[in-house]
């Protein structure tokens, strides 16, 4: 393909293929890309109007199955594309190992979705290069260029910064880009600055990459220390995460200089999809709504005003021009008993009460609601299966399920290639409302959709020259920020004898780790292995090292945070039992006598009472502990240094007092463990989060307050609470401690 690029003085760069079919127009002097092919200048042709007009002159052009694709939100798309479960790709008929396809080659899929149904925001995941990515995207956009009226690909994707890709909702981690902390880590920095960093360093590696929406932050408070997605989030403290809520938004949407178009939006700004929506992170019992086991959140301590309080004092109110994220997502959840006007207890995105009148009308947010992925999609036969998510509404048939969603005031339908129920929907709502309500509706959407593409230029060029995405994405210019976010992200908890920093050239044991058998994310079985958990080679640049403990100066040893699964079991449900089980944050063998009697919420239709008191759970990875304690016994009394790798709280009493150094991260490299143990960096991370001193504390708690257990007293006196950390000096006390402990939630309490 051939991309003719053409300069306005003082106005944009075009792009364009020169097999799209679309001409230039030149007008005072000015040039134009005629999209519409009709040889005049419209409104929504014309880069001097401001994006709403344009916007709205373009949708008032659409046919309803333009609009309707528009309102699409494929599904995961990988570049080369693989198969996926029941969602098969393939190039020309074949798979693409088989079918001799460039790797950025359109699939059969993309190309259907793409021209027949009119799709135009699509969710990349994995992409086999930066190269790869931007020959792709050039791909994408001729074709969308070339059909229609030439409305460009908004691309997108989950966070891809951190290190772990086994995740549906981070897969495209790891890859050649620069490398940051988890969300989670961001938060330990407790500086709204390094996010506000991140934030305007990803957004140009996403530009490059053709990535015009991140589908990120993900600012749920983490109210329940058991929740599966507690390390997407930016912790438990309400306050902390609306900071950083504000500073990653501004750092993602706002271009500066030149390359600011017009309020703050630009060539380097990405539209942030904030998620979700009014706040996932206080399912029942820590259970995760991707499954039916989880759908339900609850709110025993009556706090669902604080799970609002990122997105209206944070995402929503930001300190840049571009005013609010330019998206939201709302949760898969039920808000259980959270709907005060017509009292119905569905998945967020079907509730009218909460989008209609609470976020749009009481918060007056305007900007796009994108549904979760596969709301719309039929039920799995039993409730662990990961399929579709269309809580409350498992009754109505998917259009009728589409048609919910947009008298409810949603904009968008996430993880849906075909735009036929969208169509079968507004027919449903002709028949109720008429025509030119149906059409009016429709645009209102479009009109949103729209603007988010138009402020980011991509209607006047929306090509990648491949030599400068691989000139951006992951320079070492990028990388350097990032590995300093790292060093900033990880959290001293416990440094008995100031053992460290110790100095390089030491002798050190590193114990290899028992990694079990699991199911990743993606069906997948990973098979158990015992291997060594950090790379030995970048270890050998620091220190010697003796696979005997008697000749070591010191013990290494890297594990996780407890993993007691997902809350459900299928051998207890066979057993007779009704399936709930334990969610535990300690290694070894946990019986739940203090859990509730009788769950919170339930359905007369399904398992009503959801308790697991009195059940036994044990880590999948308690050999972490033996580990420990092995090593703390064959070391004989010399240190023992643990890193410990958390996406939750952990009770760390089982081995707290036979360690010297405990070490956390949320997330970074090996060498970043390392240069903090020689003192390379000074440790300044705060816990975003308590740490449990028992599971009693953890089922007392109510999943939607945050601050509200007995956090762990360690062997030298020290209370491993909300930001508790230490430096090489001691309890770490300083502007960010003082800010956010004193800052106090509704009640009025303080968090001490």
């Amino acid at each position: 393909m051939t991309i003719n690029y053409i300069k306005n003085e003082g106005g944009p760069t075009l792009g364009y293929s020169t097999t799209s079919g679309v001409s230039i127009l030149e007008l005072d002097g000015k040039f134009f890309k005629d999209l519409s092919r009709d040889g005049n200048l419209d409104k929504y042709e014309d880069w001097r109007l401001p994006a709403e007009e344009r916007a709205k002159d373009l949708a008032s052009k659409m046919t309803i199955e333009q609009i309707a694709g528009l309102m699409l939100y494929s599904r995961h798309q990988s570049i080369p594309a693989v198969n996926r479960g029941r969602f098969i790709s393939t190039y020309g008929g074949k798979p693409f190992a088989e079918s001799g396809a460039n790797p950025w080659d359109l699939s059969d899929q993309q190309l259907e979705f793409l021209a027949k149904d009119h799709l135009r925001h699509v969710l990349l995941t994995t992409v086999q290069s930066p190269e790869i990515a931007a020959r792709w995207n050039n791909r994408v956009q001729e074709l969308a260029e070339g059909v229609g009226l030439g409305i460009p690909a908004n691309n997108s994707s989950d966070p891809r910064h951190g290190s772990d890709s086994s995740k549906e909702f981070n897969e495209g981690a790891g890859g050649a880009i620069s490398m940051w902390p988890e969300s989670l880590g961001l938060a330990a920095s407790f500086d709204p600055k390094v996010v506000r960093k991140f934030g305007e360093v990803a957004s140009k590696e996403y530009r490059a990459l053709g990535l015009a929406t991140a589908l990120s932050p993900q600012v749920d408070i983490a109210t329940d220390p058991r929740w599966y997605r507690f390390n997407g989030t930016f912790g438990e403290d309400p306050h902390l995460s609306a900071d950083m809520a504000r500073a990653f938004v501004d750092g993602f949407q706002t271009s500066e200089g030149e390359q600011e178009i017009s309020d703050g939006w630009g060539y380097d700004s990405v539209n942030a999809m904030v998620k979700h929506w009014p706040g996932g992170g206080s399912g029942e019992g820590g259970r995760d709504a991707h499954w039916g086991f989880g759908k339900y959140a609850v709110y025993p301590g009556e706090n669902f005003e604080q799970h609002l309080i990122p997105f209206v004092d944070g995402a929503f109110k930001l300190d840049g021009k571009t005013g609010k994220a330019s998206a939201v997502m709302p949760y898969y959840t039920i808000s259980y008993n959270q709907d005060s006007k017509n009292g119905e207890n569905v998945g967020n995105s079907y509730n009218t009460y909460l989008i209609q009148d609470l976020l749009q009308t009481q918060y007056g947010y305007d900007g796009v609601v994108c549904t979760d992925w596969l709301i719309t999609a039929d039920e799995p036969e039993t409730v662990d299966q990961f399929s579709g998510k269309p809580w409350g509404v498992e009754h109505l048939s998917v259009a009728e399920r589409h048609y919910k969603l947009i008298m409810s005031g949603v904009d968008q339908f996430g993880g849906n290639n075909e735009a036929g129920p969208v169509l079968e929907a507004y027919r449903m709502g002709v028949e109720e409302y008429g025509e030119v309500f149906m059409r009016q509706r429709f645009e209102e959407s479009a009109v949103k959709l729209l603007k988010n593409i138009f402020r980011l230029g991509l209607f006047e060029n929306p090509y990648l020259q491949v030599e400068e995405t691989v000139e951006v994405v992951g320079c070492p210019v990028f990388m350097e920020e990032g590995y300093k976010a790292q060093l900033k992200s990880m959290v001293l908890l416990k440094n008995k004898r100031q053992v460290l920093p110790l100095a390089k050239g030491k002798t050190v044991y590193v114990p290899k780790r028992y990694f079990p058998e699991k199911i990743d994310w993606f069906g997948n079985r990973v098979e158990d292995k015992v291997d060594y958990p950090v790379n030995m080679e970048i270890v050998k640049k620091y220190f010697n090292i003796t696979e005997q403990p008697e000749e070591a100066d010191f013990a290494l040893v890297f594990v996780h945070g407890p993993d007691s699964g997902s809350g459900y079991s299928k051998e207890d449900r066979e057993a007779g039992g009704n399936g709930y089980v334990p969610k535990s944050l300690q290694y070894g063998v946990y019986h739940a006598e203090a859990a509730r009697e009788v769950s919170l919420a339930g359905d007369p239709r399904e398992v009503l009472n959801r308790s697991y008191k009195g059940k036994t759970v044990t880590a999948s990875n308690a050999t972490d502990l033996e580990l420990i304690l092995k090593t703390k016994e064959a070391m004989k009394g010399k240190p023992v240094i643990v890193s410990l790798f958390l996406s939750n709280p952990a009770v760390v009493e089982e081995f707290e007092k036979e360690v010297e150094v405990i070490l956390v991260n949320f997330g970074v490299q090996d060498q970043a463990v390392l240069d903090m143990v020689i003192g390379a960096a000074e440790p300044s991370g705060l816990l975003p989060m308590q740490m449990p001193a028992h599971m009693r504390t953890v089922e007392e708690q109510f999943e939607d307050v945050p601050h509200d257990m007995e956090c762990h007293v360690d062997s030298e006196g020290h209370v491993y609470d909300f930001a508790f950390g230490l430096n090489w000096s001691g309890v770490i006390e300083d502007e960010r401690t003082m800010r956010y402990r004193q800052k106090k939630n509704e009640k009025g309490e303080v968090y001490l």
